[in-house]
């Protein structure tokens, strides 16, 4: 690996910083609009996934312990 100056290296760094393109605000407002929706239907669903299956642990428990 070729040894660079300093100096060098901030110019570098300068040059590779320019070439970023950062999202608009309004890109921002929406990707994190649309995180929100997703994680609230994926915890509804896997809310509902829980609940479903405890359900059945819990009857099968009954009905092991002759209650069912």
């Amino acid at each position: 690996m070729a040894k660079v100056s300093p100096g060098e290296f901030v110019n570098q760094v300068k040059t590779e910083a320019s070439k970023i393109v950062w999202p608009t605000g309004r890109e921002t407002v929406m990707t994190a609009v649309m995180v929100v929706i997703m994680t609230t239907l994926l915890g509804l669903f896997f809310f509902g996934i829980d609940t479903f299956f405890g359900a059945i642990v819990q009857w099968l428990l009954g009905f092991a312990s002759g209650r069912g």
